[in-house]
């Protein structure tokens, strides 16, 4: 085994230890299901969902939208984002079960541990697709196959790990596509806007998703799974700065060719000064500090999102 039993026995209580409240409650059966949507880890869910509110309430601004169908789009999206990153991710477990094995992070996950099967994770996904679909059918009709085409990136980007170092590349395609599909939810195609956010949002995702990768470095070497953390090893930080200067700067056309306001501005350099504060102190080497940077993007995307909401609520009382 690559485990001693001793390892196993950690891994299976850290696991235990990180159920979020609600998850533990569950009754015995439904828990593996919790996780394999990641329910216990609702990181994934909010930073799939900012972009999404980025693109609705952008669009809102624009549109003078009433705040109800505003509203409305931002609890569809929210359902939308907890389904789909669950989709996402029972698919990767599905794909990655002979590599989750291989890395402690990764052994107690459902299909590696046993708890699930691969036919039942293949139900327990088309179960989760369906309502998928039912959340697409909610938004106008001209946005369907733009929702529909994120769904070929988000069945075959965990495969990206297998052939290439830039599996990051192919996660935040999918992963950022609420930032384009949030402006024909609300009725507007506006590419001059839509482009440059999602090329932000792109890139603030290659950023954190690449530190998150640096958690499981020494495992990937040895299990033969390929990320940017070791494609860019030392030079990391480097290419982050490089990576941030777009987002910022995407970001900043994005505001501009849609005419935003103060709170954008706000939002924005609060929220870059917290992405280029994370760059300069996180430690690439230390696992747990990985884990907690990571984790504070999620605040990070609410700033953004505040200061866009500021501004649509702003305009909505006449005052922009």
């Amino acid at each position: 085994p690559v485990f001693s039993p001793e390892q196993l026995e950690a891994a299976r209580l850290a696991r235990l230890a990180s159920l979020e409240p609600f998850v533990a409650k569950l009754p015995a059966k439904w828990i593996p299901y919790a996780e394999l949507m990641r329910l216990e880890k609702p990181v994934g869910t909010w930073l799939l969902y900012s972009p999404c509110t980025w693109g609705i309430t952008m669009a809102a601004f624009q549109l003078s939208a009433p705040l109800a169908s505003t509203l409305w789009m931002l609890a569809v999206f929210g359902v939308g984002a907890v389904v789909m990153r669950g989709a996402g991710c029972t698919i990767n477990d599905i794909l990655d079960r002979d590599l989750d094995n291989k890395v402690e992070r990764t052994v107690e996950r459902p299909i590696a541990s046993g708890r699930v099967s691969v036919p039942q994770a293949v139900a327990f996904l088309g179960a989760q697709l369906a309502v998928g679909l039912l959340v697409l059918l909610q938004l106008p009709l001209d946005c369907f196959f733009l929702g529909a085409a994120s769904l070929v990136l988000v069945g075959t980007y965990p495969l990206f790990k297998r052939f290439t170092y830039y599996p990051q590349a192919a996660l935040s395609a999918c992963f950022n596509w609420g930032s384009l599909l949030g402006f024909p939810a609300m009725g507007l195609w506006d590419w001059s806007v839509m482009i440059p956010l999602y090329i932000s949002s792109y890139a603030w995702c290659m950023t954190y998703d690449t530190i998150y990768a640096h958690q499981d470095k020494a495992f990937d070497v040895k299990a033969g799974i390929k990320s940017t953390a070791l494609a860019w090893g030392d030079s990391s930080k480097k290419i982050f700065t490089g990576l941030t200067v777009i987002q910022m700067s995407s970001f900043a056309v994005a505001g501009a060719m849609n005419g935003m306001g103060p709170g954008f501005l706000v939002g924005g350099l609060i929220g870059g000064y917290r992405v280029f504060n994370m760059i300069r102190r996180v430690d690439l080497d230390n696992v747990a500090d990985c884990g907690r940077w990571f984790r504070s993007n999620i605040n990070t995307g609410h700033v953004f999102f505040a200061g866009m909401f500021v501004d649509y609520i702003l305009r909505l009382l006449g005052f922009i």
